[in-house]
């Protein structure tokens, strides 16, 4: 699939309720690339863990230029499709946020994230009239580059406790009206709600999963089209980190680098 134009109209394929895309979010070129000789279909980004391997905190403290290089590296290591969480767009307003688009899309990506979290203090969520129109520039930014972008509208009155299933409904429709293909909606997974959430919401949904979530046969009688792990892969390896790093510093043993990826199989691995 070298044509981008290709591999966005099968990215959108993918999407099929009962079916879910399943993501196992990378952070840097290696990991995208461990991901995708995993049988990955696709490969999504995680925000916090690009943030946190180039020094930033996660929660558009990243900036534009940094994060577009990491899409340019990422896309070019993988031969699947690749969608990226570009935060609320690297930008304050909405000509900002398509500028990012732009140049995600100018990168190689197919797909993009879009969070109505604020991250200003301005409140938890932006407005709604805001991010429709956001997200109206995000698809505006998509049709003038000429890829039919998947556009995945991240909602996240769960996450932040400001919601439950009636405000996340209406911003979901308000949000596909303005341009959305699909509705991302972490902090929930609770069987109940999901199931409330597939019937109301006109478009695939995509959930957060991780430790303690249903598995992925049960989210998909549910309904679920999509299914990311978010940041908890790059937790789970910079964990690891720390711990050897705390034992090799205290007792002087090196336990925590057990089960290591072979550095031969690694490296060839990087070879492409």
């Amino acid at each position: 699939m070298n044509d981008q134009h290709t591999r966005a109209l099968h990215f959108r394929s993918l999407h099929v309720p009962g079916e879910p895309l399943v993501l196992v979010n990378a952070w840097d070129a290696a990991s995208a690339r461990i991901v995708a000789a995993a049988g990955a279909r696709a490969v999504a980004t995680t925000s916090a863990g690009v943030a946190w391997s180039l020094g930033a905190p996660d929660g558009d403290a990243l900036g534009r230029e940094a994060a577009v290089d990491l899409v340019r590296r990422v896309a070019a290591a993988v031969p699947v499709p690749v969608t990226v969480d570009i935060e609320s767009g690297y930008g304050d307003t909405a000509d900002e946020v398509a500028a990012t688009v732009r140049a995600v899309v100018a990168a190689g990506a197919v797909g993009v994230n879009v969070e109505d979290a604020r991250h200003d203090g301005g409140g938890p969520l932006r407005e709604v009239a805001d991010q429709c129109a956001r997200l109206a520039a995000v698809r505006a930014a998509a049709e003038q580059a000429g890829v039919p972008l998947y556009v995945n509208a991240r909602i996240d009155t769960f996450l932040r406790g400001v919601g439950g299933v009636e405000e996340t409904v209406a911003r979901a429709r308000a949000y596909l009206a303005a341009g959305a293909d699909g509705v991302f909606v972490p902090g929930t997974v609770d069987p109940e709600t999901v199931a409330a959430l597939v019937a109301a919401i006109p478009a695939p949904l995509n959930v957060l999963a991780g430790p303690g979530a249903p598995v992925v046969p049960e989210l998909a009688r549910l309904g679920v089209a999509r299914i990311s792990l978010g940041s908890s892969v790059a937790e789970a390896a910079y964990a690891v980190a720390r711990r050897a790093a705390e034992e090799t510093f205290g007792a002087g043993t090196y336990d925590a680098l057990a089960g290591a990826f072979d550095y031969g199989a690694l490296n060839e691995l990087m070879r492409g």
